[in-house]
């Protein structure tokens, strides 16, 4: 039975009930604990049972769906010709995929071109490296002309595949979203703005179609909207997770005709400060407007030989096509003038729909939630459950859950990789579920054992006011640093401070506080469990602390009702005070159980097998001036069948500059007689000590990449160009201080000029190329079939270099 009733005067108790603490006084304390406990859990696991099925994944439809919809079916048959095999830029594979997409166009009476050109790199994907990078590139490029145009709508996906697997979701979920969404517009009215269908080229090499195109297309001169098709993984719901600047009205846009609509404010902030690129980037550099979408869980398969067909989930392939339809539709008829807003939105899914407010809102509430917890500091010691001190014990304390469960997150999995090296070169385990929820189990006890150890001492009261305290100063951080971000503790503490005023301001054992702070609880429910959810695919199991973290944050405004689960507080003598302990260890115990179980079953399950191959890392290079050759590899911990080939840590950054500067391992290997890429003086003239050479490198064999490097200990460069396009003279460190990389050079070579100041007689350049596959290398053995190849742009890499002396 509860403890009785307390006297009020307008819902504030004037004194402690007798022989119960003040500071050990909570925000609610119902008669029937138990009954309230199982009701508050319950009204959240349906509040939280709610926002993750919001974020399921359509049906696909069938291919008989109609005419106006987008089918899953049907776009799948151009997945499996586009990925029937690896598709690298400049590849006669790749050259069918484009034939194929130009008659897909065609066939639906689309005005449809190949953009063939040169291009330089967007972005900073592959530059530092090699050096100034740039592309042949083919792009296709349809339009569906509006009727009463005010802007252009471009759907954006590349058709191009890394060398290392055959892209049957990078991005052949995008590329062939785009050819089932211009069916679909082709067979209704058209639209009143134009629709262009741009399949970039050599996105994967650099970004450099795309860029081609942005820059330079007539179609791209004015601008317009990007709607740009992405592929991470396998699996998962599509997220909106990257706009352009001044985005409210965008957003707006999404959330009205996307619908799926899954994105949110936060995503946008870190993905701009992480360096990560997409074609989307080279748009932003142009100046468009626009979203950028992707599903990414799977990621196990990312750019591995895995990315086939049949491991696409075809229900994200369902909602990529439903959110680019219903977005091309929408902008289709939307006056295009002005998209830019002069302000971000703040947004992110909820049951049903997409919560929006403008961003000059974000510094407001954040300071509004800060000062609601302070109101809720001053009732709580007014009304006698919390002294001043206990307030800031419990504001001290609570820092502890929200340090401890990130650390203790990163731990756990570096003693995962410890027991199972491979994870290292996977973005995800191939089956991560078992050990997301082993590290939310982990959290779960360390927030447990924290709430059970110190709850006696300080009271529920204040720690349940010092966790909203928490989240609302992070929500003032954020807000002034990630804006975008700031929904994530300014709303759960603005609910979490509401409720508690309203629990403080009813009679206490009645069953109306349970209700504020239950409804409080459910908020941050709604705003973080899906957060929690979105983060693991999106960082990976290595940064799992980070979504350890909000799982904390999530318990901290839920602390008012996991103190439902513990005795009444207060008062307890003797053995009743014992046996009130030991059920407050209860909840941890079981979660830390969970935890332990969890990580085991990840183990037991998720192992290394052919169909879930370890991946691991190899390269040969050969220098075929000395004949010397070797193996290398980026693992930093080779596997067992890697080991077989690499004895030590070597640089290579003197020989071949196009790999990069850092330490690899590497080990002895057997010459192949392989030529190097010719490089021929068509001229070479000076004058006011300059001296310009153009030159002709030219590969010998079917290469991904052709590189030239510059010896600067012999000139100095001061201008390049290739193919007639100058390019960036940025210099770099080491001996070879500038280098060029052309990506799906042709078989006539590549024209460069240089104009150098000698330093000596001669000038030192240094010719390699790259190609695919290592099964004709002698002394290579084939892996075996529990052995893979890790998500690389370098992965089964062969180089062959030379030096010339001109």
């Amino acid at each position: 039975m509860g403890a009785p009733p307390t006297p009020v005067t307008a819902g504030v108790p004037l004194r402690p009930g007798p022989g119960v603490p003040p500071a050990d006084r909570a925000l609610t304390r119902p008669r029937r604990r138990l009954l309230a406990a199982a009701a508050a859990l319950v009204a959240l696991a349906a509040v939280g049972a709610g926002s993750l099925l919001d974020l399921r994944t359509p049906t696909p439809r069938p291919a008989d769906a109609p005419a106006g919809d987008f089918s899953a079916t049907r776009a799948y048959e151009d997945v499996q010709v586009i990925a029937a095999r690896s598709h690298v830029a400049g590849s006669p594979a790749n050259d069918q995929v484009r034939t194929h997409i130009e008659q897909q166009m065609r066939g639906l009476g689309l005005e449809t071109e190949v953009q063939d050109t040169v291009a330089p790199e967007a972005g900073q994907l592959s530059g530092a490296a090699g050096g100034a990078t740039v592309a042949r590139v083919r792009n296709v490029v349809a339009r569906l002309p509006g009727t009463d145009p005010t802007g252009r709508v471009f759907l954006v996906a590349h058709y191009d595949s890394v060398q290392t697997g055959p892209g049957g979701n990078d991005d052949a979920a995008g590329t062939s979203a785009i050819l089932e969404v211009a069916r679909a517009l082709s067979t209704g009215p058209r639209p009143r703005n134009d629709i262009v269908f741009v399949l970039t080229d050599a996105e994967e090499a650099c970004l450099c179609g795309a860029s081609a195109f942005a820059a330079s297309h007539p179609l791209a001169a004015d601008g317009g909207v990007v709607l740009n098709l992405e592929a991470r993984g396998s699996t998962g719901p599509v997220i909106m997770f990257e706009t352009s600047k001044n985005n409210a009205k965008l957003v707006d846009v999404f959330g009205r005709a996307a619908p799926h609509p899954v994105g949110t404010s936060f995503a946008v902030e870190i993905y701009r400060a992480l360096p990560n690129d997409t074609d989307f980037t080279a748009f932003l550099d142009q100046k468009f407007v626009g979203l950028n979408s992707a599903y990414i869980d799977g990621g196990a398969i990312y750019h591995t030989p895995l990315d086939t067909p049949a491991a696409m989930d075809r229900s994200s392939l369902q909602q990529h096509g439903d959110n680019a339809l219903g977005l091309a539709r929408e902008f289709g008829r939307t006056d295009l003038t002005d998209l830019r807003s002069g302000y971000d939105a703040t947004y992110f899914p909820v049951p049903g729909g997409l919560v929006r407010y403008p961003g000059w809102l974000v510094l407001p509430l954040a300071l509004l939630a800060v000062l609601a917890v302070a109101a809720l500091a001053w009732l709580t010691r007014r009304s006698g459950r919390a002294s001043t001190g206990r307030l800031a014990a419990g504001f001290g304390l609570a820092l502890v859950p929200i340090v401890v469960a990130p650390v203790a997150a990163q731990l756990l999995w570096l003693a995962i990789t410890a027991i199972r090296p491979g994870y290292a070169e996977l973005l995800d385990p191939y089956r991560p579920i078992w050990y997301r929820l082993a590290v939310l189990a982990l959290a779960t006890t360390i927030l447990f054992t924290w709430y059970a150890l110190v709850r006696r001492r300080v009271g529920p009261a204040a720690l349940a006011v010092g966790g909203l305290a928490w989240l609302a100063l992070l929500g003032v951080l954020l807000a002034v640093a990630v804006p975008g971000g700031a929904y994530l503790t300014t709303l759960p503490a603005l609910a979490g401070a509401l409720g508690g005023l309203v629990a403080l301001r009813t009679r206490q054992t009645g069953p109306w506080p349970v209700v504020a702070v239950t409804a409080a609880a459910a908020v941050g429910v709604v705003i973080l469990l899906p957060t929690v959810v979105l983060l693991f695919p999106a960082l990976g199991m290595a940064m799992g602390g980070v979504a350890a973290l909000v799982a904390v944050l999530l318990g901290l405004t839920a602390l008012p009702v996991v103190d439902l689960l513990h005795p009444q507080a207060g008062g307890q003598r003797g053995l009743v005070a014992l046996r009130a302990r030991r059920l407050a260890a209860l909840p941890a115990a079981a979660a830390a159980l969970a935890a332990v179980v969890l990580a085991g079953v990840g183990l037991a399950v998720d192992r290394f097998d052919a169909a879930h191959p370890a991946p691991t890392h190899l390269m040969y290079a050969l220098d075929a001036g000395t004949g010397q050759a070797r193996w290398l590899s980026h693992e930093t911990d080779p596997q067992p069948w890697t080991d077989g080939y690499v004895d030590g840590v070597a640089s290579v950054a003197d020989d071949f500059p196009g790999i990069g500067g850092d330490d690899l391992r590497a080990g002895p290997a057997e010459a192949a007689n392989l030529p190097a890429p010719k490089l021929d003086v068509l001229t070479d003239s000076g004058s006011g000590g300059e001296r310009t050479l153009r030159l002709r490198l030219t590969p010998q064999r079917a290469v991904r990449t052709a590189t030239l490097h510059v010896d600067t200990s012999t000139a100095t460069v001061l201008r390049a160009e290739v193919a007639g396009r100058s390019v960036p003279v940025e210099p770099r460190t080491g001996r070879w201080g500038f280098g060029l990389v052309f990506h799906a050079p042709p078989p006539e070579g590549v024209e460069v000029t240089l104009t150098l100041r000698p330093i000596g007689a001669q000038v030192a350049l240094r010719a390699m190329d790259a190609s695919d596959g290592l099964d004709g290398v002698p002394g290579f053995r084939p892996r075996p079939p529990a052995v893979g190849i890790v998500g690389s742009h370098t992965s089964e890499m062969l180089a062959v270099a030379r030096t010339y002396q001109i």
